[in-house]
């Protein structure tokens, strides 16, 4: 069957297209672990899921041998060309028994190494400590429990304004593009540290390739994982999970650190050093991870903000939390982001728009999470930006409707 030029070009654009799927896909795992294989890792867990791994693929590469070795040798040895007349012998029952003898002892060879580790992957026992990590469309929020410091990471500007459509910056240019975020999680070494992972809106994965760490994120239910990192380093992660559109921007930066450089990062951060610090009691694990997942608001600020500070603190809101669906110039991305230059809620009464901030709407995920103050200076950034004419929004109006 021939084809048409016009049904080559078709293929041959086709072809293409899956290739640069294939080196752009093969691109973005070099930033998380090894480019062509699976990464060893920096923990003792990971280098035993690693040995695992190449044991597996040994085994593989010697049956596919036999395997595609006795088919070409039978191609070619056994054509009709060469022997007409083709055999006819029947069954060998050794022969049966051998190869399926052969497979239960290799499966076996393999199940009892990978059942122990797997065994040691769930023991989060004896953990000297425990952070809760909780998945945000699009964005993570990582309490230390016992520690009252709270925080959220989200991917970096830098990434975050050059992704834009129209942006002009060559993100070859950006470094760590779509893999880097403003708030690492910072943890020492030598440590045994529990992760408890849940989610707010919808399922998240927490992966990280270098510590052997891939958890689902669910909504009211919380799954436990631990690590205990051997060597000092940045480590990078993605959610596993497609969770929505804007799935690739929620990356996952773990910095190890010494114990001492640890405790330091640590204080500072309990000194409210550009973080958002939690309640000193912090929920119990065993609480529905629903509730959990929703931080308490913070108070509203005791410096009551000018319209011009409330509106600058919050575009930087709206840039980290909403500009991802509504763009940078609040033209959406219709008809599932609907524009808010010009939106009726935005110009209508303060009430509708707090509303919809505090329990989202269609796609938009509530944003419960945020402080008082914050949706106060996002929907003030909203009602007043790109000719809106809306009025600004008070921290106390937003606690009001919270209640």
């Amino acid at each position: 069957m021939m084809l048409s030029k016009s049904g080559l070009r078709g293929w041959l654009a086709r072809s293409a297209a899956l290739m640069t799927l294939w080196s752009l896909a093969s691109e973005a795992v070099a930033f998380t672990g090894e480019k062509w294989n699976m990464t060893q890792g920096v923990t003792a867990i990971s280098h035993e899921v690693y040995k695992l791994h190449m044991a597996a693929f040994y085994v593989c590469c010697v049956i596919g041998f036999i395997v595609f070795g006795a088919i070409i040798y039978s191609i070619i040895n056994h054509r009709r060309s060469k022997h007409p007349k083709p055999a006819d012998f029947h069954e060998s029952t050794l022969v049966e028994i051998i190869w399926t003898a052969i497979p239960f002892v290799i499966l076996i060879g393999l199940a009892i190494p990978a059942a122990g580790t797997l065994i040691k992957m769930e023991d989060t026992r004896n953990s000297e400590l425990t952070v809760k990590v909780t998945g945000f469309q699009w964005k993570w929020q990582y309490e230390y429990l016992g520690e009252g410091v709270s925080f959220y990471s989200t991917l970096s500007q830098e990434s975050n304004v050059a992704r834009q459509l129209g942006s002009g910056i060559d993100v070859n240019t950006v470094p760590n593009y779509l893999v880097d975020v403003d708030n690492e999680l910072v943890l020492p070494v030598g440590k045994k540290i529990r992760f408890v992972i849940t989610a707010n809106d919808v399922i998240h994965a927490w992966w990280v390739p270098a510590l052997a760490i891939k958890k689902d994120a669910i909504p009211g239910y919380v799954n436990e994982v631990w690590t205990k990192i051997d060597v000092p380093g940045t480590y990078r992660g993605v959610c596993a999970e497609l969770c929505g559109r804007d799935h690739g921007f929620m990356p996952i930066v773990v910095r190890a650190v010494s114990e001492a450089e640890y405790k330091t990062w640590l204080e500072g951060k309990k000194k409210g050093a550009g973080v958002e610090v939690a309640p000193a009691a912090a929920a119990p694990v065993a609480a529905p991870a629903a509730e959990a997942a929703l931080p308490v608001a913070a108070p509203a600020a005791a410096k009551e903000l000018s319209k011009d500070e409330l509106v600058a603190a919050g575009e930087k809101v709206y840039t980290a939390n909403c500009a991802a669906c509504h763009q940078a110039t609040g033209a959406g991305l219709p008809p599932n982001f609907p524009a808010l230059k010009g939106d009726k809620v935005a110009n209508g009464p303060a009430e509708g728009v707090i509303k919809q901030v505090l329990n989202g709407k269609n796609l938009m995920p509530p944003f419960k999470q945020l402080s008082d103050q914050d949706i106060a200076a996002v929907a003030s950034y909203v009602r007043t930006s790109w000719g809106n004419k809306g009025s600004v929004v008070t921290a106390e109006a937003v606690a009001a409707a919270r209640k």
